[in-house]
């Protein structure tokens, strides 16, 4: 577990960064706008950049490929279970007619949508996750280059 406490610990502040920018998009009613969660990608990318990095300065000589893509993973995933939990949160308990304006475009009527809603923002974190840590990895891999 200790292995894990860096990538948790970067995923929750990215998850806090996620959060933050959902609010401040919500003061200005932009967060119905789903063009606006695209730089959600960014903020999360930083954060995994930053885990990856931090995690290798921290493991030194014992870092290698596998264990730097399970720490991106970890924070992007910690990222993405955190800020899932509060879309839900802030959806159903907060701001009851934000799912059916995000929907509007969408779907004539929410019933029974709501369970996809968070399914989709889950999987789109977990796959962004992904993409970035596989990207970011060919940044940070070792060079077996032997001059």
């Amino acid at each position: 577990m200790k292995t894990y406490a860096l990538p948790i610990r970067y995923g929750l502040a990215t998850s806090g960064s996620l959060i933050a920018y959902f609010l401040i998009l919500s003061l200005f009613e932009l967060h119905v706008n789903i063009f606006y969660s695209l730089f959600n990608g960014v903020i999360t990318g930083i954060g995994i950049y930053e885990a990856i990095r931090a995690f290798r300065l921290q493991q030194g000589d014992a870092y290698n490929y596998g264990k730097g893509f399970v720490a991106g993973m970890v924070t992007g995933v910690t990222a993405t279970l955190a800020f899932t939990l509060f879309f839900a949160f802030y959806s159903t308990e907060i701001s009851l007619d934000f799912l059916p304006r995000l929907t509007a475009v969408f779907f004539n009527d929410l019933r029974d949508f709501e369970g996809i809603i968070f399914l989709t923002v889950a999987i789109m974190g977990i796959a962004t996750s992904l993409v970035l840590t596989l990207a970011f990895m060919q940044l940070f891999k070792g060079s077996k280059k032997t001059d």
